[in-house]
């Protein structure tokens, strides 16, 4: 019995239907296989009993078909399977041997007083036998029609491994006019470089390069003539802020010998920071400006280090109103999750807070800061960090590592001088070196 699963038949006396069954008899399992195969005026449609798309019912009851014979009255039951018919959307030719390699070919017949049951004739001498009539007529049909429809996808649904029925079933639900497709977007590629030529085009793409990397930059000031106004400290704090620092700094503009060696064995702060409390200036005022830059620089490294934000405060009740907004707002991304907004740090929140990082470092170090250190602060690989160091128009040098911080490490040395190195968009991957 078959059911489809689209729709109904307006004329089931009009169908023919060709049966194959497994040709693996002596294993347990696969002699039951059943392969259903069918065919109308607009479309093909292919049934089986095995497989991630049999229907469950068949294993957890069984089926009978009663055929009613009107000239004696009497009926005839039958044990019954129903197939699920799915049309079959693919086209193509079908080569007979690669499916005979599994499956054996069952002649059958289609009755309009038998509505959708299907007598299959065995192979005993008479009517249904291959030597009969009937039985060629239906394998030629079977040629003519089956073969051309019911191709080596079959096959792979049926025996194919999971690798092959993903790529069956992504085949067909991208099956799109690829010819006409890429033909198109040829035609409309010629287009644009006929109107603009090829030297332009390539200009347009690095500057939309460059366009996407400063996004996340700090505004730059290339016509600046002394290296503190290319990257102006009121764009990384603003007066307010700036002030809002005055009272978190206290305690670092007045730390002691004792108390830094204590959060050095501590870790409360990055190596970047500690080092740089070690040089904090006599006068007054450099002392307190230069320990509120570290403070913010030290939150920034902290902040970076968060995913998902769940707290108000996610610096803790110590750190400013103005900074704890400043720090939500223009450092991290907004997602849906479950049901609610959240604040996350994303992957270009955190190469922002580099670039930042990295700018801070520059106005504290007189524009000379060691990439290195940061990097390891910042948890980055080398290369990322050289990227966005590269990005902000600095000059990348090998040094000899700060005493006392791994000081056998060759170091990368970040500096900003006058006039700025062209700004290039970042290459591609890096290739991989093989290993000899």
């Amino acid at each position: 019995a078959v059911r489809f699963a689209n729709g109904r038949l307006r004329r089931p006396d009009s169908l023919r239907f060709t049966v194959y069954r497994s040709r693996d008899t002596a294993h347990p399992r696969k002699k039951h296989r059943r392969i259903l195969v069918s065919e109308t005026e607009r479309l093909c449609y292919v049934g089986q009993n095995f497989g991630s798309e049999v229907l469950k019912c068949n294993s957890l009851c069984r089926y009978f078909v009663g055929v009613l014979d009107k000239n004696s009255g009497q009926m005839e039951v039958y044990n019954a399977e129903i197939f699920n018919m799915q049309p079959l959307l693919s086209g193509g030719r079908c080569w007979e041997s690669q499916l005979a390699l599994s499956f054996s070919f069952l002649p059958c017949s289609l009755g309009t007083e038998q509505g959708h049951f299907l007598h299959l004739h065995r192979g005993t001498a008479g009517e249904g036998s291959p030597a009969s009539p009937a039985w060629e007529l239906n394998r030629e049909w079977c040629l003519n029609v089956c073969f051309r429809v019911v191709q080596m996808d079959l096959c792979i649904e049926a025996f194919g491994t999971s690798k092959q029925k993903r790529a069956l079933s992504s085949r067909r639900m991208n099956a799109v006019g690829s010819d006409i497709v890429n033909t198109a977007v040829a035609k409309a590629a010629a287009n644009v470089i006929d109107a603009k030529g090829v030297t332009a085009l390539m200009q347009d793409m690095a500057q939309d390069d460059v366009q996407n990397i400063s996004a996340f930059l700090p505004p730059c000031h290339e016509d600046a003539d002394r290296p503190e106004h290319v990257y102006k400290f009121e764009d990384i704090l603003s007066p307010a802020e700036y002030e809002a620092l005055r009272v978190p700094a206290a305690a670092l503009a007045s730390i002691t010998a004792e108390e830094l060696a204590k959060r050095a064995e501590e870790r409360s702060h990055c190596s970047f920071v500690l080092e740089e409390l070690k040089f904090l200036p006599t006068d007054e005022r450099s002392r307190d400006h230069k320990a509120r830059c570290l403070w913010f620089l030290d939150t920034l490294v902290k902040f970076s280090q968060l995913k998902v934000i769940k707290k108000k405060h996610p610096m803790g009740p110590e750190c400013p109103h103005i900074i704890s907004r400043k720090l939500m707002k223009n450092f991290s991304s907004l997602t849906y999750n479950n049901g609610s907004i959240q604040n996350l740090i994303s992957a270009s929140m955190r190469a922002k807070i580099t670039a930042y990082v990295i700018t801070l470092a520059l106005h504290i170090n007189n524009f000379q800061t060691d990439l290195t250190v940061l990097q390891n602060d910042l948890k980055l690989p080398e290369s990322r960090i050289l990227d966005i160091a590269k990005a902000l128009r600095l000059r990348v040098t090998k040094t000899k590592g700060v005493p006392g911080l791994d000081d056998d490490q060759s170091h990368r040395l970040g500096t900003l001088s006058l006039p700025l190195p062209t700004q290039k968009a970042p290459e591609g991957q890096r290739k991989r070196k093989k290993m000899s």
